[in-house]
């Protein structure tokens, strides 16, 4: 089984091989402020009513937040709903500007 985390620099090469979907579990107002382009809106509190019609539970998901935490607690959510295959970013939004695109801005 996968590690409950996943570092920036793993996750952005499996996301330029294609080999990941990226779920964005901050706020509206977070993601309005930066978001990672192609990764797919979904705020936590959203996540236990969504999860099941629009994520594949057979698909490599990476979750992220702001620095980790909230996005740790869906991982955990979502495996044990049978998602045998999702990681959190390690960091978050925050450590992939620092790591993987300085561009992307901080907030």
């Amino acid at each position: 089984m996968l590690d409950y985390e996943i570092s920036p620099a793993e996750a952005a090469a499996l996301l330029r091989e294609n080999k990941v979907k990226l779920v964005d579990v901050r706020e509206p107002w977070e993601m309005a402020r930066v978001r990672i382009d192609g990764s797919v809106a979904m705020p936590m509190g959203e996540v236990p009513a969504r999860a099941h019609q629009e994520l594949d539970p057979d698909e490599h998901l990476v979750i992220l937040c702001h620095h980790g935490m909230r996005s740790m607690s869906v991982t955990a959510w979502l495996r044990n709903q049978g998602f045998e295959t999702v990681q959190s970013l390690r960091g978050g939004i925050d450590a992939w500007a620092m790591q993987v695109d300085p561009e992307l801005g901080r907030y």
